[in-house]
């Protein structure tokens, strides 16, 4: 088949199926298993797929169909403008995420400085290593409960050349965190923030998403309130907390801590704070 006539049809498809983005989403998988540019499709709308891509680009169809998302699909996600390597044993990285990138670009305006960061559950470890890669003389803490989450944010550190600087620590948010680690500078976390009543509204593409790694399964501020609290023991004196949030708001903010200040995405929704240790 021609490749102007095959996006057509999966792009009708994807569309039955519910999918947000058809079109483009149809056009991404086919660059994918073509390993061509979107200059390069376009040259090639009137010439035939080959078989061998068109049957790839069919089984990796049918998966979206299903609502599995893109990035688990294709094994990667850009974030902050570098690839990340995903499964679902990770959450996928999300553009609000790199607000918090900004807000410790704002404080830490040293891109030379000798940082110590600790990013709580990381995940893929986009936001531990994106910081990595932005102070090349930081010193990177990463945790995650989950050791096949570690596993994949070693391999992406291993990719982008960092891994040298960061140390990986498995267990529950700050009590993975041993007595040598540490003081921060900056601690700074994505922690599970969807309140347990919402779960059954999120689109479907977030089923396939780590449970762990959405919600608490209470309220959604469970984690960013002991992010908050315990965190402080962890900070240099004058040291900041930065969590993004959702529709769940954020917590009491603890008395030695003050509020920085409120991040907003490019809607007007709040999407997280950066605290400073006061003292």
């Amino acid at each position: 088949m021609l490749t102007r006539p095959l996006l057509l049809a999966a792009a009708n498809r994807l569309k039955l199926a519910g999918c947000d983005t058809p079109r483009l989403d149809a056009e991404l998988l086919l660059m994918f298993v073509w390993q061509v540019g979107r200059t390069d499709l376009i040259i090639r709308s009137n010439d035939a797929v080959p078989e061998a891509v068109a049957q790839r680009f069919e089984s990796m169809l049918k998966r979206r169909e299903l609502r599995e998302p893109l990035a688990y699909i294709t094994g990667e996600k850009e974030f902050w403008s570098r690839s990340f390597h995903v499964t679902p044993d990770v959450l996928i990285p999300r553009p609000e995420t790199e607000h918090l990138i900004e807000a410790v670009i704002e404080v830490f305006s040293d891109q030379q400085g000798l940082y110590h960061f600790c990013d709580i559950g990381t995940g893929s470890g986009c936001i531990g290593l994106t910081l990595a890669c932005e102070y090349p003389h930081a010193q990177i803490t990463v945790t995650d409960i989950s050791q096949a989450a570690l596993l994949i944010a070693r391999e992406n550190a291993q990719k982008l050349g960092v891994a040298d600087r960061l140390s990986f620590r498995c267990g529950d948010m700050l009590e993975a965190l041993t007595d040598t680690d540490g003081p921060y500078d900056a601690i700074i976390s994505n922690p599970p923030y969807v309140a347990l009543h919402e779960m059954d509204e999120l689109e479907s593409e977030l089923s396939h998403e780590p449970g762990h790694a959405l919600t608490d399964g209470k309220d959604g501020l469970s984690f960013l309130s002991v992010i908050l609290n315990e965190g402080l023991s962890h900070l240099k004196p004058h040291g900041f907390i930065m969590v993004e949030t959702g529709p769940c708001g954020l917590p009491q903010t603890p008395a030695a801590l003050h509020p920085d200040k409120e991040i907003y995405d490019l809607a007007g929704l709040l999407r997280g704070a950066r605290y400073k240790r006061i003292g």
